[in-house]
């Protein structure tokens, strides 16, 4: 690669004798990650192509740079999220707690949104915010993958986040929007897009976010701010105005990282550039109350719900058409809402048509589970029917290798297939090992 001039000189100044080995990094694969889903547990065996374990998380491993897993049935069932290994450091360092309320502020596409999801193991709210909605999307989409059930997925300025939640956060993410020096060896197009005024710019946004972040949390309270790119002027030098402008927050130490900051450089450790920093709000012992939605189902809908499966009164909401349950549920109106706690279908001539988002993430075990072989499970994520020797009729959970893939519903033998047809995959690959 031919490295921009002044980014030469600038980590040549910054890094001295270290310097030719961080540019020999660069010139090496990038080291690619995998990050097991502790909410949809499946054999390792299964799964081809992992290696050594990432140091900081449990779930993580290092994934064989040829590997196409991301294109295989597990995936497509959320039993894994592909992850760069040193993407999963900030997440594990916040360590979201169960029952906690935390804030994701800069989500998509999601890989730290549901690393965080998984540590909070369905207890608590999350809140996962990306202003570009194409992106929410994105966002949206991969927590219902992974199964999550607590989380609220917006779109709003962190401006206008921070007026409506005032410290009411146990715990805030902000893996900021960079210069993306980090990922010149993945992706290296995005070094012709690289600039030296980059960072200035970058700086800017990020300082108006970070405030938005002090005012969103809790006295108490833990914040990560991350980002992808080595320069300090986003790193280093961002925490430090930060700190000056705050004196209620200071640097808390976390394992491998010095004062409170990490750079990941990656001739040092395994992985691309990444930088993460653990600050602490002075606690005064008050915590903001959020005002809480009030369940509004009609009577029908409550009642169409239940002949369908016993779920808990309380939490069960409606937005527009779609019920949800989400017991921990803000306030909607006046937001951009793409996902709220679990979907769990709308109501249509006195029925419930059960969405994709319940089958996947919690719906109810006395529903009946078709277990399907692979060719069965790859024609299912294709959107075929297939035949089935039972005598049941009505709605199944059809699963492969433990994992629910979606919905069915059998009629005279035959699975009619429920799965969404904007998820559907042709062209999946087989496992070489099952």
């Amino acid at each position: 690669m031919m490295w921009p001039e002044a980014f030469v000189q600038r980590m040549n100044r910054e890094l001295g004798s270290e310097a030719e080995a961080f540019f020999s990094a660069l010139e090496q694969p990038p080291v690619r990650g995998i990050r097991m889903n502790p909410m949809k547990p499946i054999r390792r065996e299964c799964l081809p192509d992992i290696g050594p374990r990432v140091p900081w998380t449990e779930q993580g491993f290092e994934l064989d740079i040829a590997s196409r897993l991301g294109n295989t049935v597990p995936h497509e069932a959320g039993a894994f999220y592909l992850q760069d290994p040193s993407s999963m450091l900030p997440a594990s360092v916040l360590s979201a707690q169960p029952g906690e309320r935390v804030l994701d502020l800069c989500a998509a596409p999601g890989g730290k949104s549901t690393q965080l999801a998984a540590q909070m193991q369905g207890q608590g709210l999350l809140v996962c915010n990306e202003v570009i909605p194409k992106r929410a999307q994105v966002l949206s989409r991969n927590l219902e993958r992974m199964g999550v059930t607590n989380a609220l997925c917006i779109s709003m300025r962190t401006d206008a986040l921070a007026q409506r939640f005032p410290e009411a956060f146990d715990a805030v993410l902000v893996d900021a929007p960079c210069s993306g020096e980090g990922m010149f060896r993945k992706h290296p197009e995005t070094v012709a897009s690289w600039s030296p005024e980059m960072a200035d710019g970058c700086a800017v946004r990020q300082k108006e976010i970070l405030e938005s972040a002090a005012c969103l949390l809790s006295p108490g309270g833990r914040m990560v701010y991350s980002t992808c790119t080595y320069h300090r002027r986003e790193n280093e030098e961002q925490v430090k105005d930060f700190l000056k402008r705050h004196p209620e927050f200071s640097l808390a130490p976390f394992p491998g990282g010095p004062e409170g900051m990490l750079t990941c450089y990656p001739h040092r450790m395994r992985g691309e550039g990444q930088f993460c920093a653990l600050l602490v709000k002075a606690d005064t012992g008050h915590r903001a109350e959020m005002p809480l939605m009030k369940d509004r189902v009609g009577k029908e809908s409550l009642n169409c719900l239940q002949a369908f499966s016993a779920l808990p009164h309380l939490g069960i909401h409606a937005l527009g058409d779609t019920l949800f349950y989400l017991p921990e549920c803000p306030e909607l109106a006046g937001m951009k809402v793409w996902r709220a706690g679990i979907h769990l279908g709308t109501v249509r001539a006195g029925r419930l048509l059960p969405d994709h988002a319940w089958a996947v993430s919690w719906m109810p075990p006395s529903l009946l589970r078709l277990a399907a072989e692979e060719d069965s499970a790859l024609a299912f994520l294709r959107g075929e029917t297939f035949d089935e020797a039972t005598d049941k009729a009505g709605y199944v959970l059809v699963t492969w290798q433990g994992l629910v893939l979606g919905l069915g519903k059998v009629s005279g033998g035959t699975v009619k297939n429920h799965y969404p047809k904007g998820l559907r995959r042709a062209n999946l690959d087989r496992l070489t090992s099952t």
